[in-house]
């Protein structure tokens, strides 16, 4: 018994760290992807501790989700480099996927302005391009190079494609429901969101479920510190776009609702809290997650979200940590002292005045 102990962590050793032994020093160009890190990030994102998008590259998200998996399993946080997870379960980076004529329901003409979005049906992908991206949890850069010479501005049904070995994100499984069944076993679930870090973490006790990169509010609009509870969590929302409340938290009468789909403001998923207007969301820019910011909510990635709410439920405490927003200047209007008016000058007296003493 006291040798199988000793052997078998270091076979788990010599399995985790043969990868990491050929890290390129220096690393290729981008986007081309390096082996041992596409291999941790689509491990890391299969137990839904988000790395982001999955390019195969070094970056913050992928070591705070490496870092907090192992604090979940009990082990040792390390830099990248150094870690010593078992990845032999992620047998192959790549599958492929061929394009179905059925996809292209969800890709279509995407007009940029809220005025034109209100007027249609339905915002779809803009590209099969960006089809891809999202349902594979990727960067559009990592399926261009890894399909060269292919072009991917050409993708038509049929084609097939490398793609990352993740489960999909499938769209067509999500139809709009105004709120999700709740679930009683995990009201003892508590979201513990770090607005600085950005990252919204699933604890139940003392333990990490999941974790996940979020774009937080800044600045005037910063995400509001504090101890919330989830009201409602829709599937496919509509948003109410308004410029007055997105720059100023101010509701006006000029407006606009957006239709569902994959490029709505909010995504795929609102889960709404008990401070109004604010809530946990989905995107239309998941490319962007962590390196923006958002006017005060708190957006993921669609194909991340989809997955939480499967863990979550109405009711549960949302605690927020992170900066106050700055308040915003007051701003005085410099007025020109005025003047006194100049005295009138003396009237010129007339003959007739002169002549009778007036």
């Amino acid at each position: 018994m006291k040798g199988l102990h000793f052997v078998l962590p270091a076979a788990l050793l010599f399995a985790a760290t043969t990868a990491f032994a050929s890290l390129p020093n220096p690393l290729p160009k981008a986007p081309e992807p390096v082996d041992a890190i596409l291999r941790l990030q689509i491990f890391l994102d299969g137990k839904l501790f988000g790395p982001g998008k999955l390019d195969g590259r070094p970056g913050e998200f992928t070591t705070k989700a490496l870092n907090r998996y192992q604090r979940a399993q009990g082990l040792a946080e390390t830099p990248l480099e150094s870690h010593t997870l078992d990845l032999s379960g992620v047998s192959q980076l790549y599958t492929t996927y061929t394009i179905k004529e059925e996809d292209l329901k969800f890709v279509g003409d995407l007009p940029s302005q809220p005025s034109a979005q209100s007027k249609k049906k339905y915002l779809p992908y803009d590209s099969l391009l960006e089809f891809l991206t999202e349902r594979f949890h990727c960067a559009p850069e990592l399926l261009e190079f890894i399909n060269l010479p292919m072009k991917m501005s050409q993708l038509k049904p049929g084609d097939t494609v490398r793609v990352p070995n993740v489960e999909p994100f499938l769209l067509e499984e999500l139809t709009p429901i105004a709120s999700l069944p709740e679930n009683p076993d995990f009201l003892s679930r508590v979201i513990k969101i770090d607005t600085r870090e950005k990252i919204l973490d699933l604890y139940e006790g003392d333990k990490i479920l999941a974790s996940l990169p979020i774009t937080p509010g800044s600045g005037y609009l910063a995400t509001p510190p504090g101890t919330w509870r989830i009201v409602g969590i829709t599937q496919m929302p509509t948003f109410r776009w308004d410029k007055s409340v997105l720059d100023y938290g101010v509701r006006s009468s000029n407006y606009y609702n957006l239709p569902i789909g994959p490029n709505n403001p909010v995504g795929v998923m609102w889960i709404g809290l008990s401070k109004p207007g604010i809530g946990v969301h989905g995107t239309n820019q998941p490319q962007t997650i962590g390196r923006s910011a958002s006017h005060g909510c708190m957006r993921t990635a669609n194909w991340d979200v989809v997955r939480l709410t499967k863990m979550i439920t109405k009711g549960m405490t949302v605690i927020i940590e992170g900066e106050k927003a700055t308040p915003r200047p007051v701003y005085v209007e410099k007025r020109t002292p005025q003047l006194p008016p100049p005295p009138e000058p003396p009237k010129r007296r007339g003959f007739f005045d002169r002549l009778f003493g007036r």
